[in-house]
């Protein structure tokens, strides 16, 4: 089940809203992950007892591990982290390991290895970070382990940030899980509703339309393509990759805010950045931070007294982030792609930069992100460059003969991923996400709202085109 789906907005959701405010306040975290377990079992219903079973033994692990000292405790935190690992190697990297292997076996003439395929459970690079923040915060001290298993299973299947985040880690959340009924008011509600009727429209009447033009030119052989639809079928991706996932994201937070959770933001107008550096500042906020205080700091950080180890947590951090996006080589390169700049942006490129001023900085680091995105969605590395460098064969520049409704939403999109480069766009945008508002805004905007969202529904109804990017990661 997936937010932008009749299913999901017609049934599911009224119907979930219905029985947690009709419960007592008492009863509502049970209402909560009742209905997780069921969001969670409509799309995966055999992999909802892989979650449950390692959220069982995660709880009494680090129950465990808190009255632990010592050699001990370390090696609790080990086993905890490792289960969860485990897991997403398992699910996630079997099979891209085995194809290696094959490869290799093959040119070996050696015969190749069988393998099952295994299916993939949604959201599981999500939780599993989730899981993995716990045992840490608990072991570092940040926070005490929860003293009910059933508060502990709802912070990880929470259903609005389960599936594609945003990642929560669990001292941002922990004193929500019990503490949070006063933020239960009509304020949060309405914001929250908004919230979620901004994200619905970013990926219905933004992203699903952007990303049919991608899917039909980059799914074609490069080859045979102009370089003028090379460049529309990137811009397009570009626009339908940042458009889904921070519609997905904004859908998250605002159903979060209408139980009265608050999770943190994950995108800032990322395509803003006038450097990789400050765009990753920006896109995917919550892996940008989890992957600085679970992996980035624990190496040394940027004080290792070497640059070369310096540089080496930098790659590192990069090519993780590139392979949990997903177990394909594709990945690997991505993120090899986005060290680099970061690396060269702490030398020459960054005092270029700095000549040159933000603007022309800013349109140079969308040009990057765009060239990367070619690897992030191209599985097949020779495609991907035969792809690149069609883009730069100016030789087979052709007219390109504009479809009206992807061009204004082209446009559209391009001005809103801007929006906020200004200081006027950045106070209208905080004000659109703001938490408490005057009655004569509450009307207008759930007015605006409640039209967005029977555009959203009779586009939904109206096209078979509704793919989540980031679930499969």
């Amino acid at each position: 089940m997936v937010f932008s789906s009749i299913t999901f907005l017609l049934y599911f959701l009224p119907a979930f809203l219905a029985l947690y405010y009709i419960a007592p306040v008492k009863y509502r975290n049970l209402v909560l992950l009742l209905s997780s377990i069921v969001f969670y079992s409509w799309g995966a219903p055999r992999f909802i007892f892989v979650i449950l079973a390692t959220t069982f033994v995660d709880f009494h692990l680090v129950k465990k591990m808190q009255n632990l000292i010592g050699l001990q405790k370390k090696v609790l935190l080990a086993f905890s982290v490792g289960i969860n690992l485990s897991l997403l190697v398992y699910f996630k990297y079997s099979n891209f390991f085995i194809d290696n292997v094959n490869v290799f076996l093959e040119v070996l003439g050696t015969p190749s290895i069988s393998w099952a395929k295994l299916a993939l459970p949604i959201g599981i690079s999500f939780y599993t970070f989730e899981s993995i923040t716990y045992s840490v915060d608990v072991y570092r001290g940040i926070h005490k382990p929860l003293k009910k298993f059933w508060d502990y299973q709802l912070y990880i299947i929470l259903f609005p940030k389960l599936i594609a985040g945003p990642i929560v880690r669990y001292h941002d959340i922990a004193g929500q899980l019990s503490h949070r009924f006063s933020s239960e008011n009509l304020d949060n509600f309405l914001s929250g509703f908004y919230r979620f009727c901004i994200g619905l429209s970013k990926k219905v009447l933004i992203a699903n339309v952007v990303g049919l033009q991608a899917d039909n030119i980059i799914n074609g052989n490069p080859n045979s393509m102009s370089s003028t639809a090379g460049w529309v079928g990137i811009l397009a991706y570009t626009m339908q990759i940042y458009f889904d996932f921070s519609g997905y994201s904004d859908m998250a937070i605002g159903l979060c805010r209408m139980v009265g959770f608050k999770i943190p933001e994950n995108f800032n107008s990322p395509y803003t950045a006038s450097s990789i550096t400050e765009f990753w500042r920006k896109w995917h906020i919550s892996l940008g931070r989890w992957m600085r205080d679970y992996l980035y700091i624990p190496l040394g950080g940027n004080r290792t007294g070497s640059q070369a180890k310096f540089y080496r947590n930098l790659w590192i951090v990069f090519l993780v982030s590139g392979i949990w996006h997903g177990a394909s080589w594709n990945f690997v390169l991505w993120g090899a792609y986005h060290g680099l700049f970061i690396i060269l942006e702490r030398g020459i490129l960054g005092k270029f930069y700095a000549k040159i001023g933000r603007f022309p900085a800013m349109v140079i680091t969308f040009m990057i992100v765009m060239l990367g995105w070619i690897f992030f969605r191209i599985e097949s590395t020779e495609k991907a460059m035969s792809y690149v460098g069609r883009l730069f064969d100016f030789s087979s520049i052709e007219p390109w003969y504009f479809d009206l409704d992807f061009t204004l939403i082209l446009l559209v999109a391009f001005f809103f991923s801007l929006f906020s480069f200004g200081e006027i766009g950045k106070e209208i945008e905080k004000r659109f996400y703001a938490t408490k508002s005057t009655l004569f805004e509450h009307t207008m905007m759930t007015g605006l709202c409640v039209v967005l969202l029977l555009f959203c529904i009779s586009s939904i109804t109206s096209s078979g085109f509704n793919p989540f990017i980031y679930f499969r990661f």
